[in-house]
Order: structure tokens, then sequence, then C-alpha cells
């Protein structure tokens, strides 16, 4: 949502500006220009990606609108599960959450966390990752491997979507000089005809160069930085995953493996020792 408030600040400071200068406003409504700008960058968004690609685009484009879901409540919540998770295994044998880790959408203990649930590859990548440690006989290092090239594996994926949207932004100056052009030709042939009506086409060609401008540095490059944030916060999130989960196989305490993947954590979104500690507690007084 601040994406958009972002977005409204920059149009309304432009035609603010605009119009404190006595500019007419109507002279930047422009819908041929609007067409060939967008369209053609539309077009080339198509041509230059695949399918999964665009509909991961779209995908992203709403995530930034709903905001980072990368939250301190989040991180909390996973450290939580992931000490129910361990605190089972310790007590009762790697055998006990089988279970939970072959059914996650069935497991009692994974119930407790929809948002977990939710995101379906953060659940594989939790839930396969403990899997090859309940079959044993995998070193740490190899479980390690494993989760170092899932993680890379994503991020590439996430980040296309990101790659994409940075590429036509920077394609929508060339765009919007493209409709200039388009604008002095017919202003060229127009040449003779009475000196308002070829201002108001010369105009009109350079409200082209305009958009495509406003639309690369105020619009689609913000929006592609944004995915760029959200991509790196959803890393590192994968980073605390992998921290917790190593830290247990290599047989460190819940607690400890707990602790070790909230100092892990971003100091702006890291949860302090004590409101861990508390959430841990109530959970094992809860399952006393």
């Amino acid at each position: 949502m601040i994406s958009i408030v972002g977005i409204l600040v920059v149009f309304g400071a432009v035609i603010g500006g605009f119009l404190m200068e006595k500019g007419q406003l109507a002279v930047l409504i422009q819908p041929a220009e609007v067409v060939t700008i967008v369209g053609a960058a539309l077009g080339t968004l198509i041509v230059a990606n695949p399918m999964h690609v665009l509909k991961g685009l779209v995908a992203s484009l709403l995530g930034v609108l709903k905001g980072s879901p990368y939250t301190k409540q989040r991180y909390l919540e996973t450290l939580k599960m992931m000490f129910d998770l361990f605190s089972k295994a310790r007590k009762d044998g790697m055998v006990a959450i089988e279970a939970d880790v072959e059914g996650a959408d069935k497991s009692p203990l994974f119930a407790q966390y929809p948002s977990f649930l939710k995101d379906h590859h953060v659940t594989n990548f939790v839930c396969d990752t403990m899997r090859m440690a309940i079959t044993g006989g995998v070193l740490p290092f190899d479980v390690d491997q494993m989760m170092e090239l899932d993680m890379e594996v994503h991020h590439h994926t996430t980040g296309q979507p990101t790659g994409a949207l940075s590429t036509v932004a920077d394609a929508l100056p060339g765009l919007g000089i493209v409709a200039a052009v388009l604008g002095i030709v017919i202003t060229m042939g127009a040449l003779g005809g009475p000196p308002e009506e070829i201002g108001h086409k010369v105009a009109a060609a350079l409200v082209g160069t305009f958009l495509g401008i406003l639309l690369c540095y105020g619009v689609l490059g913000p929006l592609a930085s944004v995915m760029t944030k959200i991509n790196e916060e959803e890393h590192s999130y994968y980073s605390i995953l992998r921290v917790v989960m190593m830290a247990f196989i290599k047989g460190t305490t819940p607690i400890l493996a707990v602790e070790l993947a909230r100092r892990a954590i971003p100091a702006h979104l890291r949860p302090s020792f004590a409101e861990v500690e508390k959430a841990c507690r109530s959970k094992a007084a809860a399952a006393a």
C-alpha cells in the first residue's frame, strides 16, 4: 500500500508543479501517445519473457501492493514452529515427526501456523530437508548443500520477474522518443496550417517523451526496486530456516538452534531473546 502512496506523490508533485506554472492540464491528456508507449512496452514484455515469468510478474506486483510478508511476527511464529518440531523430535525421536513431514497439510503441529502452510515452497523446503534428516545416512554437509542449491534456484526464479520489469522500465524512455518522433512526423505533415494546430501537435509529441521518462523513473523503476527488496527479504527468511535446521541436524538442542537462527534475523525484524523465550515456554507449557 505504501508503494501506491509513493506513486500518487510522484504524479501529484509533477502535475502540481505543471499547474503552478500555469500549464494546461488538457495538453497532457494524449491517448494516442499512451497507446503507443504502453502498447509497445507491453509488447516487448511479452516478446522477451516466457509465460511463467509473466505470471510471476503479475504475482510480484500484487505482492508489492500487499507489502512484504516477512515481518517480525512472521519470524517469531517461524521460530516457535521450529522449536515445537524439534522438541517433538528430541523427546520422541525423529520418527515421531515423520507423519508431520510427510503430510504437512494434515499435521496438527503445522496446522497452528497457517502462514507456513500457505507458502508451498517454504513448506516443501522445510519438509524435504527434515525428511533427509529422518531418513538418516545423509551427512549434515550434504543436507546443507541441498538447501543451498534449493535456495539458489528459488532466488533466481523469483528474480526473473524483477529483471523483466527493470528491462521494460529501461526501455520506456526510448519508447517515449519513438512516440515523440511519430508526433514530429505528423507535425511536419501539418506545416502550412494554423500556428495553433502546429503548436498543439508539437506539444503532443513532447508529451510522449515526458510519459516515457515519467513511467520509467517514477513508476516501473521504483516498483522493480521494491520487488528486488522483497526478494532479498525472502532470501533472508530462507537463510534463517537453513540456519535453524542445520543447527538441529548437527545435534544442537532446540532452544539453542532457535537462538542461533534468531541472531541471523535482520536487526530491524529481529525479536528479542525474551520474546522468543516467552513464546517457546508458552508452547512448552501448553504441550505439558
